[in-house]
């Protein structure tokens, strides 16, 4: 049994900012109000441990939308054991893991697999996403029943988008008799070719070959059209270019049935980042323009862009520790991610810290139709306490995550969570 004294509720799902407490028994929140009273709690349920949440934030509980957990088939790079604890350093009380593992999970089998490991090993939620076609090659559709069936809460062939139009849009018609979204990596892969970063100015300064950012908007429009023929849900992965957010906006005024995400080092880096050719800063999209990342923000503060996603990619020394054409794309974010949205949008005033926790808690759980999201009396009790007037530093050597692969390394950022509760159970908290 949890009491949670002393801190600043918000939920934006219920329209809550204000002082409250929340006691949580039997991992379910039973009551939120003000000044619930410990020794009433405590005498008619017994052992009670009260946490003084002052000067914090109490939110719902973070969910990443968008996480490698490597396993099965890399677990030299992460396992969903060590996937989970990172994801609770890093304030998400539940994740949702791609399908490109080793083997793809384009059956019930992997997507079984993935969900029990989980109940066992891991300490947050788990939500696996299954494959969009049979082993990611884009030309034949998963069984998207048996994937439903088994647990997926979503489809896609992240990191090899499907260029087959017609393959798409299949998908599309298919999975709405499921209520599943299909949430697509938009990569046009005639234009991005052996593209290792954005091409610009920067690109040709360093000799390196560019990945124009039509790539990227080419598919969002293709998509974008594929969405409103079959009236189904499409969500955009890792949007990263001026071009991909204005469709989208202008999309969503035609009522297209349109979500897209954005991820920290998107709105936090550029392609200016590349010229120290850290291996870590390689990135799929690629890091983007200036201009690129305004827009990114301005998206952000719009409503535009409604999720805030890590693509948490870990990758070993191996894959990293090469000529930078050579590196494999990708960089944690889990550990990251939250103290990023706090240091670069909220205390640079692009997004409250109420628009803050939309992105990151309430519009996942609502765009996956996940329960969480939100504080509701009794429902689980999923909950990230935050500090936004933090000082922290990153360090990869205390990462949980068994990959180091960050481009933060050293940054000094303020604002994180401090404890990360999921089920009413305290699965991490700041020392």
């Amino acid at each position: 049994m949890l009491l949670i004294k002393n801190g600043r509720v918000i939920d934006p799902a219920n329209n809550i900012d204000n002082a409250l407490d929340i006691f949580i028994n039997q991992g379910k929140i039973i009551r939120i109000g003000k000044n619930i009273d410990p020794k009433r709690v405590r005498r008619d349920t017994g052992k009670l441990r009260i946490i003084d949440a002052s000067g914090k934030i109490i939110a719902p509980g973070f969910i990443d939308m968008h996480t490698h957990l490597r396993e099965p088939g890399q677990e030299g790079k992460e396992t969903i054991a060590t996937g989970c604890q990172a994801a609770a350093v890093g304030g998400f009380t539940a994740l949702a893991c791609m399908p490109n593992t080793n083997p793809v999970n384009d059956n019930k089998i992997v997507t079984s697999y993935i969900v029990n490991k989980a109940l066992k090993e891991g300490c947050v939620r788990v939500y696996p996403i299954g494959a969009i076609t049979r082993g990611l090659k884009g030309e034949n559709l998963s069984d998207v029943g048996e994937l439903k069936t088994a647990g997926v809460v979503a489809l896609s062939n992240d990191g090899e988008p499907v260029m087959n139009a017609e393959v798409m849009r299949r998908a599309l018609e298919y999975v709405k008799s499921f209520n599943l979204t299909i949430i697509s990596h938009c990569e046009d892969k005639d234009l991005s070719r052996s593209g290792a970063m954005h091409e610009g100015f920067v690109s040709t300064r360093l000799g390196l070959p560019g990945i124009p950012a039509a790539a990227e908007e080419v598919m969002v429009s293709r998509d974008l059209i594929l969405a409103e023929l079959t009236s189904s849900r499409v969500h955009i992965a890792h949007v990263s270019t001026a071009g991909s957010v204005d469709l989208i906006r202008r999309a969503k005024a035609k009522g297209i049935r349109v979500t897209c995400e954005v991820t920290p080092h998107h709105f936090t880096l550029t392609d200016e980042a590349v010229t120290s050719f850290d291996p870590n800063t390689k990135v799929n999209p690629p890091l983007r323009s200036r201009e690129d990342r305004e827009a990114l923000r301005e998206g952000l503060r719009d409503g535009t862009i409604d999720a805030i996603a890590t693509d948490h990619a870990p990758h070993d020394s191996l894959a990293k520790d090469v000529e930078y054409t050579l590196a494999a794309n990708g960089i944690v974010g889990l550990e990251t991610a939250a103290s990023l949205t706090l240091n670069e949008l909220v205390h640079s005033n692009i997004l409250t810290i109420n628009q803050a926790i939309a992105r990151l808690s309430t519009n996942p759980a609502r765009i996956l139709g996940l329960k969480g999201g939100a504080l509701h009396e009794g429902e689980e009790a999923d909950i990230t306490i935050l500090d936004v007037q933090r000082e922290c530093s990153v360090n990869p050597k205390t990462f949980k995550s068994k990959s180091r692969n960050t481009p933060f390394a050293h940054w000094k950022l303020k604002g994180g969570p401090v404890m990360t509760i999921v089920a009413g159970n305290v699965v991490w908290e700041a020392k």
